[in-house]
């Protein structure tokens, strides 16, 4: 507010001084300079409406001068082309032939000013532009008096090539609007992609409606699109790029960069967009524009810096809003312009004084003067509001270009482009909308699959866990070695196994370390160190267990008489078994890493469209541990070692009902020879089949290594502990160890199986005994049963045939029932007591039993 107020103040007193000084120029007769100018204040780029204001400024301050043109007043004539060529050709017969005459002509659009720079050689007259951009107009032939402060439009293509190889685009396509200035521009940059090795392969171009080029944009898939129009049309262009979706994140528009900053927002009848989808359709594009406001604090020529110059111009525009004002940002170059044409024609005062001219005395025919004023301008050099001002050969004027993209609905700058040095400098906030630039055609992007951290550090817990455990398990062995049941298991071969698990254990952090954490030269010794933990660590593990259970096999599987020959366990056999067991896999692995050695390979999978509509294909690569003949060496192991296993565990099967003290835990053996037996046999297989799997393959291998350890450390070490534990063993199998020395009797073995086989004969002759036992007593039960019957019948006879009798009282005992036999509840024949006295025949004691039976007892039964 303080600085727009003191233009303002600035402004006044500019105007104060205007006034009195024009009272005191018309009482010295300073002599007028006329220009004739022309201001495009509609039409496809009214730039007039801020360049005029801020001609009229610099004309003032000139005017205002002592020291620049002291003898002469510059006066503007101006007209509106309307940025058409027609009628600009009309305005500039009325500035030719109507007095009075123009020393120097002002034109802005480059149609325009392509129209008065050819005719103005007729009239010998100095040409200079603040807005035109086209290349055409690069030509001293066509155009031998033209000059402008607008560089030339060919200054976008140099940034435009820069902006294409740093983005590595080799196809781009283009859209213009069939004029002169783009279609000279276009050929420019024709020339200069095909320098860069870079491919125009859609070229489309309109005059009024762009929806048919927007189309083909479209039909033939277009990406990286080059668009070369006026403002009002470029609001026609994405109208239609809206409708045709030709907008997004696989698609990148470069625009000119001197439309005003809400161009897209302007209430346009000729469209039937709203402004929300035209913002839709512009956002991220990319514009180059030249630098016309000179971004340091300089106070050049006209004593003004870049910023108290913009304050005063809006104090000029009277509070329009700058982005609705054309021609906003070429206003410094308007201003410019007439300090340029005011300092060239000041410098011409005295050579022309020496020839014997003046400037007033110039006329359309007067090439002596237009010469002078060329050679001024030719060298022209200052400091403007606009940057440092000097001309080129062709008259064009060499500056910066600055690059900028719109981001959420407003311009950002990238970077600056120095095309005199090939300098292309970044802002170091720069960021590009979205995840980055996209490519002219669909990119194929390499990513490597890597293992899920959470699985590989999940199962480094358990691997670590099993490793404590397998610690534990060594320690307590090798503590209780003394003792005898732990004797009795071969601890030396326990502690091998112990050994074997941790190092399979190890093996899992190797086999879940990939590219992710070593770089790709260390990721070969990774690969041996999988190879030879997991191999030396199956060897000592397994090849202990298996020793066991062959052992057992090989002593209790032979005949009686190679029994006792084998009876004496020499523990170094076992160890020299384990050993060869050891050797071979040692042997094997060292001709494979010699031979043959591990090195990294990458397996490419098919190509992966990602979500969104980035037109990129992701290439999945995996990296594998491989070697020239790999499946040749993997048959070899997996033949070798799957032998193993199927012997293993036919052993375990053969003397699974064997038991001896020489090896009292081979049962526990074979149970974890089982176990690692089938959990090999179903990951070898698996983790080959899901090779290309990382997550998958690691799980079923780790998982596998850690449940068979877990269950092998388990099966053959907890069983001791809780019967050390729960028995108490510690202390009396020591002192009877200190008692009967280290080794035990030979004997004992042999006398148990002696006494189980005694055991079982006399278990068997027993079982004889009970069976002819229970077959005597159902004989004698029958012949009770028919004495019984026999008794009764004699007893009914006597009681016919006889007077009844007295019969004693007996003991009772001689009614008791025989042992064996239940007592009979009634009796539905009541005997009568002459009947029941004939009992008096037998004893009163007489029981027949199986000890006191007598033939002659027997014989009189039968009578």
């Amino acid at each position: 507010m303080a600085r727009l107020c003191q233009g303002l103040l600035r402004c006044s007193l500019t105007l104060t001084l205007t006034v009195l000084l024009s009272c005191s120029r018309s009482a010295l007769g300073k002599k007028k300079l006329y220009i004739g100018a022309l201001f495009p204040m509609s039409g496809g780029w009214p730039g007039g409406q801020a360049c005029l204001p801020a001609a009229q400024m610099a004309m003032d301050l000139v005017n205002n001068r002592t020291d620049i043109l002291p003898d002469y007043e510059l006066e503007l004539i101006h007209y509106d082309s309307m940025c058409d060529p027609g009628e600009a050709t009309k305005l500039l017969y009325d500035l030719l032939y109507t007095e009075p005459i123009k020393i120097v002509l002002m034109p802005g659009c480059s149609s325009v000013s392509t129209l008065v720079a050819e005719a103005a050689r007729m009239w010998n007259l100095i040409v200079l532009s603040y807005g035109s951009s086209s290349p055409a107009l690069s030509n001293r032939q066509r155009f031998p008096t033209f000059f402008r402060t607008h560089p030339s439009a060919t200054l976008h293509n140099p940034t435009r090539v820069q902006l294409f190889q740093k983005w590595k685009w080799t196809k781009i396509a283009t859209i213009q609007q069939t004029t002169e200035v783009f279609t000279s521009t276009l050929d420019d940059l024709e020339d200069r992609v095909a320098e860069a090795g870079i491919e125009i392969s859609v070229r489309q171009s309109f005059l009024t409606d762009p929806a048919v080029a927007v189309k083909n944009l479209k039909r033939q898939d277009a990406r990286i699109i080059v668009g070369l129009f006026y403002e009002t049309e470029a609001r026609k262009v994405f109208c239609e790029v809206y409708k045709e979706k030709l907008y997004g994140k696989k698609y990148v528009w470069f625009l000119i960069g001197w439309y005003a900053d809400n161009w897209f927002k302007i209430n346009d009848p000729s469209i039937n967009c709203t402004v929300e989808q035209m913002t839709e359709a512009v956002e991220g594009h990319v514009t180059t524009e030249i630098v016309m406001l000179n971004p340091e604090t300089v106070r050049g020529a006209s004593n003004l810096t870049s910023q108290e110059f913009l304050a005063q111009l809006m104090s000029k525009l009277g509070g329009k809003n700058p982005e609705e004002t054309g021609g906003f940002q070429e206003a410094p170059l308007a201003y410019d312009a007439v300090w340029a044409l005011a300092l060239a024609l000041n410098k011409t005062v005295g050579p022309l004084k020496a020839k014997g001219h003046r400037l007033e005395d110039f006329n359309y025919n007067n090439r002596a003067i237009t010469a002078e004023i060329y050679r001024a301008m030719n060298t022209s050099s200052f400091e403007g509001v606009s940057g440092h001002v000097v001309f080129d050969a062709q008259g064009s004027r060499m500056a910066w270009t600055l690059i900028e993209q719109l981001q959420g609905g407003s311009y950002k700058k990238i970077g600056y482009y120095d095309s005199t040095k090939g300098n292309l400098s970044w802002y170091g906030n720069d960021k590009w909308i979205g995840s980055g630039p996209p490519a002219d055609q669909t990119v194929v992007i390499e990513e490597f699959r890597y293992l899920s951290q959470k699985l590989f550090v999940s199962v480094s817990v358990f691997a670590g866990l099993g490793i404590l455990l397998g610690i534990v398990c060594l320690t307590f062995n090798i503590y209780n070695s003394n003792v005898r049941y732990i004797q009795n298991s071969q601890p030396y071969l326990n502690n091998m196994t112990a050994v074997g698990c941790m190092m399979a254990l190890a093996a899992v952090f190797p086999l879940g370390i990939d590219g992710l954490h070593v770089h790709r030269r260390q990721f070969p010794v990774v690969c041996q160190f999988r190879l030879w933990l997991l191999g030396l660590g199956f060897s000592l593990a397994y090849g202990s267990m298996f020793t066991k259970i062959w052992w057992v096999h090989t002593v209790f599987t032979k005949k009686d008489d190679k029994k006792d020959k084998r009876k004496h366990l020499e523990p170094w056999k076992l160890y020299a078994t384990v050993g060869v067991l050891l050797s071979i896999d040692i042997l094997s692995l060292m001709i494979w890493q010699l031979v043959d050695p591990l090195h990294i390979t990458v397996e490419k999978f098919t190509r992966e469209a990602p979500k969104g509509d980035l037109d990129v294909l992701i290439q999945p690569l995996l990296e594998h541990c491989s070697s020239e003949k790999m499946n040749t060496w993997l048959g070899v192991v997996y033949g070798y070692k799957g032998l193993l296993l199927l012997l293993g565990i036919f052993l375990a099967y053969e003397t699974k009902s064997i038991s001896t003290e020489k090896i009292n835990d081979h049962r526990a053996v074979g149970m974890a020879i089982y176990n690692v037996a089938v959990l090999c046999m179903i990951t070898a297989p698996v983790t080959m089949i899901l090779s290309s799997q990382q997550d998958a393959s690691f799980a079923f291998a780790s998982l596998a290594i850690v449940f068979s350890v877990y269950i092998t450390l388990v099966v053959l070490f907890v069983p001791k502990m809780r019967r050390l534990i729960t028995r108490g063993e510690w202390q009396s199998d020591a002192q009877e160890t200190m008692k009967t020395g280290s080794s035990t009797n030979n004997n004992d073995e042999e006398k148990s199986r002696q006494l189980e086989r005694e055991n079982k004969e006399l278990q068997k002759i027993i079982q004889e005994k009970e069976e002819r036992v229970s077959e005597l007593r159902n004989q004698l039960s029958e012949r009770q049963a028919l004495r019984s019957r026999r008794r009764a019948s004699t007893v009914t006879n006597q009681n016919h045939s006889s007077p009844p009798l007295t019969i004693p009282q007996s003991d009772p005992r001689s009614l008791a029932h025989p042992p064996g036999y239940p007592a009979p509840t009634s009796d539905p024949h009541p005997i009568s007591p002459s009947f029941a006295n004939s009992s008096s025949l037998y004893q009163p004691d007489s029981k027949i039993s199986r000890n006191n039976c007598h033939t002659s007892r027997l014989q009189l039964l039968y009578k």
